[in-house]
């Protein structure tokens, strides 16, 4: 292959490898308006409780009020596969209203306690490498999880581009799934100002770049974070709408369903999801059925129709 090609070529990667890992990217949908909304990532409400039964004595005349708090559902992780939720027990009217008021328990993570993936990322029909990819979680006993990601160019590219990105997400583990709280970027070292603080009191999201904030809706996620509330989908084969904070803005896309797959990676054989999100750019998703519904594979076509792809190479401990 002559010189003048390979310093070409990899120039040309060098280009794309930032459009993939620089900030300014959207890798969900990228449109300027936003896609079509389906419903809330959000879990569903409870059912109805059963039916009382026939009081044996006479009602009192005058029975004491109801407290007019709600009660807190349990924070109950649900399998992928898991039956739906029993009906929430009625509270007796007897009780002290700060049963009801009472904050729900920590839930409990379907992943492992802590865990890694690693990536290799390819650009064009070719499968040219250009980089490689980290993620690692850690879910803790009070409820609340921490994800770092890093991603770096590689071989050519990183000859002529050297770029390492990294970002963080952290905050709690609900009923819903994860309710990120922070999200931090780092470009090359340095802070990249694509950083997000949410503030669930106000549902809203404080944007670094802006300094603005903006209501969210509820169930949103960082970019980060979206890779393992995938898990939480409660129909995920029909499809739902989610809301992504890309640390430069927010907005909703229609995530689509593409039916099951059965894919061959460097991490092994998979039955998995397959899921689209469709604007300006396409973004794919693969998710494991049997390993935790993590994201196996992910594939993104630009404007231009250029496709990069990333796909698991190890999953395990830390």
């Amino acid at each position: 292959m002559p010189l003048a090609f390979v310093i070409a070529l990899a120039a040309s990667l060098g280009i794309h490898a930032v459009a993939l890992f620089g900030t300014d990217v959207e890798i969900f949908g990228g449109a300027d308006e936003p896609a079509p909304l389906l419903v809330d990532l959000q879990p569903p409400p409870a059912a109805p409780p059963a039916a009382e039964r026939k009081p044996a004595v006479k009602p009192r005349p005058k029975p004491a009020p109801l407290s007019t708090a709600k009660p807190s559902p349990k924070a109950e992780s649900v399998a992928p596969d898991a039956a739906p939720e029993s009906p929430p027990a009625k509270i007796a009217p007897n009780l002290p209203s700060t049963v009801a008021n009472k904050a729900p328990a920590p839930a409990k993570p379907l992943l492992p306690a802590k865990g890694r993936m690693r990536f290799v990322i390819y650009y064009g029909t070719q499968g040219f490498e250009i980089g490689r990819a980290e993620h690692r979680w850690e879910f803790t006993e009070d409820g609340r999880y921490r994800l770092t990601g890093m991603t770096e160019t590689t071989g050519l590219v990183a000859l002529f581009k050297p770029l390492v990105f990294e970002n963080e997400s952290s905050g709690r583990l609900v009923a819903g799934g994860l309710q990120p709280e922070t999200y931090r970027t780092r470009k090359n070292g340095k802070d990249a100002n694509e950083n997000a603080d949410f503030d669930w009191s106000t549902v809203a999201v404080r944007l670094s770049r802006s300094g603005a904030s903006q209501p969210v809706s509820r169930g949103a996620q960082d970019i980060l974070s979206l890779n393992y509330q995938l898990a939480y989908l409660r129909n995920p084969e029909g499809g739902t709408t989610v809301g992504v904070v890309t640390g430069k803005k927010y907005d909703r896309f229609a995530l689509d369903s593409l039916g099951e797959e059965e894919i061959d990676i460097p991490a092994g054989h998979f039955r998995t999801l397959h899921l689209r999100a469709m604007g300006d750019t396409v973004t794919e998703i693969w998710i494991a059925l049997d390993r935790y519904r993590l994201p196996v594979k992910i594939r993104y076509t630009d404007k231009k129709g250029d496709i990069f792809e990333q796909v698991a190479t190890e999953i395990g401990s830390p």
